[in-house]
């Protein structure tokens, strides 16, 4: 399971050093979405994540979301954040970041997600950087909350081997 300990840990998106992250030699920035940039209910980008996109555009960083959401809940994050997308990604299964990597320099590349089990698993299965950042919301659907269940297991895990301890954030 060390595998799969996420090279940072961060409260929100807005935490992130982004910074150092291009101090670091990072070029392409991939998000979730789902409770990652949004609240699971929500369904067009808050003003503050217009702003952080722009403020990511103009550091030089290419923007993508990378959801298992599908087209439909995509297209307005597309517009108005400047990013494309990649949808219905099935994370945490290998295939499509498969098709990232060949096309990115994975050695550039940063995933960031608020789920051990899709997110911070199906970026550290592919050897790619991940940022692993608290939920914006409880509320989610039941897939989820599935999911969520195992994440529990695991961060209890991690908190007794001292690796990751939910509230206690590093870079």
């Amino acid at each position: 399971m060390e595998k799969y300990i996420p090279n940072m840990y961060k409260k929100s998106i807005y935490d992130i050093n982004y910074k150092k992250l291009k101090q670091m030699g990072m070029k392409y920035l991939f998000f979730d979405l789902d409770n990652t940039l949004i609240s699971y209910l929500d369904n067009i980008p808050t003003d503050e994540n217009i702003k952080l996109f722009n403020k990511l555009n103009k550091m030089g960083f290419k923007c993508f979301i990378f959801s298992n959401s599908n087209n439909k809940r995509l297209i307005p994050f597309k517009e108005k954040l400047n990013v494309e997308i990649f949808t219905g990604s099935m994370k945490p299964l290998k295939k499509n970041y498969k098709k990232i990597i060949k096309k990115y320099d994975k050695d550039k590349c940063v995933f960031i997600g608020d789920q051990i089990m899709t997110d911070v698993i199906g970026a550290k299965r592919n050897d790619l950087y991940v940022i692993f950042v608290d939920r914006i919301d409880d509320r989610e659907p039941i897939y989820t909350k599935f999911w969520r269940f195992f994440e529990r297991i695991i961060l209890k895990k991690y908190k007794k081997q001292n690796k990751l301890i939910k509230g206690k954030y590093y870079e």
